[in-house]
């Protein structure tokens, strides 16, 4: 399993909402902050790292954004602005099912592999590599070959990925999918702001009791939110009202 983030969206305009409540915004403020966000993070969000922001200006960035993190934590809706793309690959697909429970605080901004419009094959996630093996391959080991139809009560099953399938259906793919196992490897891309993001790493981070897979998933995550801004750590996510 591959965990990516994409990028961070958002920042200047979650910045921009505390000054708001108090009537201390600007339209020269605002101006001001999207100028600083714009040289002080690359175009994926990240703390830019090629000399392109002067140090008065990175400390400006740093200290609005310690601010809101000193904030948001609680008033949530100023953390609701930061948008994070991840993309996964390979994660298995009983742990993409526990990973789409969580779809409400995507804003069900999640899109997986399909098992309907794409075909498997005996292919498993790394985590479950291993540790099991399906039929067909422990009967291959086994030296035990099995036919390639089967009839039954009259009717001609063909030999599919994991078992049978009818022969009026054997290019089915609603039907060919009924044999495939949790354990197939699935991609997916989702969105997610800051404040759903605490609730979801509350669940599924390494001392839950979540999958174990699932569990990697959300610390990768975690861990590469660190490397874009030290600021959006552990401590933040389990802080955050949600």
């Amino acid at each position: 399993m591959k965990v990516y983030i994409n990028e961070i969206t958002g920042i200047a305009d979650a910045i921009t909402s505390m000054f708001m409540s108090k009537r201390t915004w600007s339209r020269e403020l605002e101006t001001e902050i999207r100028r600083v966000c714009d040289r002080v993070l690359d175009r994926h969000g990240r703390l830019r790292e090629d000399g392109a922001c002067t140090q008065e200006e990175r400390a400006a960035f740093d200290n609005w954004l310690n601010n809101l993190l000193k904030w948001g934590w609680k008033h949530t809706t100023m953390l609701r602005f930061i948008d994070i793309s991840v993309t996964v690959e390979g994660l298995h697909r009983a742990g993409q099912d526990d990973w789409d429970a969580h779809a409400k605080r995507f804003n069900n901004r999640i899109i997986r592999s399909s098992t309907r419009l794409a075909n498997f094959d005996y292919e498993m996630s790394e985590w479950y590599e291993g540790k099991i093996l399906p039929t067909d391959k422990a009967l291959a080991i086994l030296g035990i070959t099995t036919p390639e139809t089967l009839e039954v009560d009259g009717e001609t099953y063909v030999r599919g990925v994991n078992g049978y399938i009818k022969e009026e259906f054997r290019d089915n793919a609603d039907v060919k999918r009924g044999l495939y196992m949790l354990s197939i490897p699935s991609n997916f891309i989702f969105k997610i702001d800051l404040t759903e993001w605490g609730h979801v790493y509350k669940e599924r981070n390494g001392n839950s009791p979540a999958n174990p897979e699932v569990r990697l998933c959300c610390e990768s995550i975690a861990d590469q939110l660190a490397e874009f801004h030290k600021q959006f750590d552990r401590e933040l996510f389990l802080k955050i009202r949600n």
